[in-house]
């Protein structure tokens, strides 16, 4: 990545070249995006270039200070006391691409999530799927596979407007406003991840513009923010926006009808497929340390077997892909497979935990799923059985 002074004496040289003796933020943002930078706001932020509202001097033909270009990012900007600007920070220098994870196995719906990604459209999608899916990953992975930068932000039930688009902050007596991460995702054309939404409370009705991709207003700042050319929305959820009955997910919100209707589509995240999910098993037991097929094949089963009784409403609980992986960790760590599990299992209730336990001792021994799954439980006098759950 290159340096700061690099970068920065970059853009000088580009202003200097165009032969005027001031330009126009139109004019910088065309500039940035000619020679793939970020906006300079340590140049803009600096009074001293500024002519009048939205006009800067050009450097070399009318005497713009030009130690702009050595400020160390780290050190606050001299300004004068009660004067509001913005907060400087090293985002527009940041690497928001995501890295690639050696271990991450595409399923699902992540050509889909791609495509979108590729295509540098405003396309807004809701994501919804159980806890431990992927959901998240998939996206982070699309965009480091499409080379897009990624800014995510968990909401919580806290969560309000100014933790999203921004919000003033006083720093050294002086007033600076900050952008949040909606709004520097905005500015830098990133993908824009909001986690958990359902957890959001009623403030989300802020982000109705930005769902709509045109420019939508800072109101504490009176800035108008375009977003810039391939800006677009993911939103990851356990619900689909209808609230959690059961109890599973608690916290989360009905949210609006009219703000779920921006959203273009939904796509239902489920968990992976048996032959996928034994391909990442075997992919995190090869980086804990522990190369072992058989214990990835029991593993997968064991999880498979939960699910489908979950889902007939056998059991309350059930077994994640991220719920197999930390199994597979606690296993690089101790060397024991039941050990592992058991710690791992230790978050459910005392009859479900020991439940699972058994069930897996059934797969250890050699039972398939299909075997499992066909299991009768024992019938009570009402010809119901004593506990739902095959094992």
């Amino acid at each position: 990545m290159a340096k700061r002074s690099e970068i920065r004496e970059k853009f000088i040289n580009a202003l200097a070249a165009t032969g005027q003796d001031t330009v126009t933020v139109d004019e910088i943002k065309t500039i940035c995006s000619q020679i793939d930078i970020a906006h300079p706001y340590w140049f803009t932020n600096d009074t001293s270039n500024r002519v009048k509202r939205g006009t800067y001097k050009v450097p070399g033909v009318t005497g713009v200070a030009l130690q702009a270009q050595v400020i160390p990012m780290t050190k606050p900007v001299e300004k004068s006391s009660n004067k509001i600007v913005n907060v400087q920070t090293e985002l527009e220098e940041t690497n928001l691409v995501p890295t690639s994870y050696t271990n991450y196995v595409p399923f699902g719906n992540f050509d889909d999530v791609l495509s979108i990604v590729k295509s540098m459209r405003f396309f807004p999608v809701f994501v919804s799927g159980h806890s431990g899916n992927g959901k998240t990953m998939s996206i982070e992975q699309a965009c480091a596979k499409a080379k897009r930068k990624f800014v995510c932000v968990s909401m919580t039930p806290e969560t309000d407007e100014s933790d999203l688009l921004g919000n003033y902050v006083l720093i050294d007596g002086n007033m600076e406003w900050r952008d949040g991460p909606v709004t520097t995702a905005a500015r830098q054309g990133a993908v824009l991840c909001i986690d958990e939404i359902d957890y959001g409370a009623q403030n989300l009705s802020s982000l109705q513009r930005v769902l709509e991709g045109k420019p939508f207003m800072l109101k504490k700042k009176g800035e108008l923010i375009t977003p810039a050319p391939g800006f677009t929305v993911f939103a990851t959820a356990n619900t689909k926006g209808k609230g959690s009955d059961d109890g599973r997910y608690m916290f989360t919100n009905v949210l609006n009808e009219a703000f779920l209707e921006r959203f273009r589509t939904t796509m239902e995240q489920e968990f992976p497929p048996v032959t996928i999910e034994r391909k990442i098993i075997k992919k995190e037991l090869a980086s804990a340390g522990r190369e072992d097929d058989d214990f990835a094949e029991k593993l997968v089963t064991w999880a498979d077997v939960i699910r489908k009784t979950f889902a007939d409403g056998g059991c309350d609980e059930v077994i994640s892909t991220r719920r197999l992986v930390h199994i597979v960790e606690t296993y690089g760590i101790f060397g024991d497979k039941i050990k592992a599990l058991t710690l791992c299992l230790n978050r459910f209730d005392d009859d479900t935990k020991a439940s699972f336990v058994d069930l897996y001792t059934k797969v250890d021994a050699g039972a398939s799923a299909e075997q499992i799954l066909t299991e009768q439980p024992e019938q009570t006098e009402t010809g119901v059985g004593d506990n739902d759950i095959p094992f």
